[in-house]
């Protein structure tokens, strides 16, 4: 039993040990050991379970879902070969060229693409590239947050307009590069429920082309796939990245974006599996900052902060975040690039103490903006993630992660730079 109190709101969790497996694993993992779960076979039997209760939330009694139980037990003929029995170019691309030996995420003298890498975070992770590096930013143009950065007309970056639905156009992005980071996705909550059935097809199409161009170009040295917490379902409390994912209802349109997201964990880790693509898979937990586009909350709540505009909450805002400072996943990313003991792995990506709820958020953000802002209380009878709080655990010790910038800095910062925009 776990009970303890996140900025006033008491909780008290109810755990209990369980099977599962990670999604991404080279080696047995000792954190889950104690759990009974072998990493190193991949592929086996499938159980589902109706109704089950989320890890660590016994207390909230049975939830509308279906958990997948993935064992990953299989036969000789697809179980991954250990480094030492790769071929030479195999045993090479298993570790990031060009290093620059000055400490963990430097990147240097590089061909990196970036998928989405208009967004959010793709513009972030350019800034921090594309002084060493070339940098191909692959995108759209859908959500454009690069243009309005400084970078954008850094020498080393090339733009190509593009979506990576266009199975030849990611090819020929491609070409050349040492490092594919796959960011491109439907993002945001309003535009999953309005088109599910795009949202499902960037995840899978897009990913399958996007890891296939990888294979083909045969140099890439890294592959980092971006995946979601929206994994762990409704009600994740410490979640492990060997956790059994918990899956929405079908039906509900939110559920789309995570069950999409998951199937493509499975995808670029069967292609380490299978052909030795160097892999890694990244699960963010709620990010935000400066330059932010798009749906999400803290960007909504500090725009509209600032013009002393009313803040609406869903229902009655006692939903649980940990809020992750775009800086910290930026340098993630970057570690996950470097480290070959990165290869072959998911890692949960956020800050553990940046928690509070939604409420107790828009209270800070109109606190530090110094606002006159009203917080409304809104009906929102769609489904939603109730408590997100991941264990970072494993990112600390394989890739030496940890998050320096705390939540109310964090704002600061953020709010700092939307005041000096128009």
């Amino acid at each position: 039993m776990v009970q303890g109190r996140v900025e006033g709101f008491a909780y008290r969790l109810a755990t209990r040990p369980h099977g599962g497996a990670s999604h991404f694993s080279d080696v047995r993992d000792p954190a889950d050991d104690s759990r009974g779960i072998a990493h190193d076979r991949p592929t086996g039997g499938v159980r589902h379970r109706v109704g089950s209760r989320s890890r660590g939330l016994g207390f909230l009694g049975a939830l509308p879902c279906v958990r997948f139980n993935t064992d990953f037990r299989g036969t000789a003929a697809t179980t991954r070969r250990p480094p030492h029995a790769l071929s030479a170019p195999a045993r090479r691309r298993l570790t990031c060229r060009g290093s620059s030996g000055r400490g963990p995420g430097v990147i240097e003298n590089r061909r990196i693409l970036l998928t989405g890498g208009a967004g959010f975070i793709g513009t972030a992770l350019a800034a921090r590239l594309l002084d060493a590096n070339d940098v191909v930013v692959f995108d759209n143009g859908h959500r454009d947050a690069l243009a309005a950065s400084p970078h954008a007309g850094h020498r080393r970056l090339r733009r190509i307009v593009g979506d990576v639905l266009d199975l030849q156009s990611v090819r020929d992005a491609t070409r050349g590069c040492d490092i594919v980071v796959h960011l491109a996705a439907i993002a945001g909550v309003d535009t999953v429920l309005r088109m599910p059935v795009t949202t499902m097809r960037v995840s899978l199409a897009g990913t399958a082309n996007a890891l296939e161009a990888a294979r083909e170009a045969g140099g890439v040295s890294r592959f980092v796939d971006f995946s979601t917490s929206e994994v762990f379902g409704a009600y994740a409390y410490k979640v492990r990245e060997g956790d059994v994912t918990t899956l929405g209802a079908v039906g509900e349109a939110r559920w789309t974006y995570a069950v999409s997201k998951l199937a493509t964990e499975h995808l670029a880790h069967n292609y380490y599996v299978q052909f030795g693509l160097p892999a890694v898979s990244i699960r963010p937990f709620n990010i935000f900052g400066p330059g932010q586009v798009g749906e999400g909350a803290i960007h909504r709540f500090i725009v509209r902060a600032l013009r002393s505009e009313s803040l609406d909450v869903h229902n009655d805002g006692g939903q649980i975040r940990a809020w992750c400072y775009i800086d910290d996943i930026v340098e993630a990313v970057l570690l996950a690039m470097e480290k070959p003991e990165a290869i072959g792995h998911a890692f949960n990506i956020g800050n553990p103490r940046g928690v509070c709820t939604i409420y107790d958020l828009a209270q800070r953000i109109v606190r530090l903006a110094n606002s006159r802002s009203e917080i409304r209380f809104v009906p929102w009878p769609h489904a939603d993630v109730e408590l997100r709080v991941p264990d970072i655990d494993k990112a600390r010790r394989l890739l030496a992660f940890e998050p320096k910038v705390e939540l109310e800095e964090g704002l600061k910062r953020t709010i700092a730079w939307y005041r000096e925009r128009p």
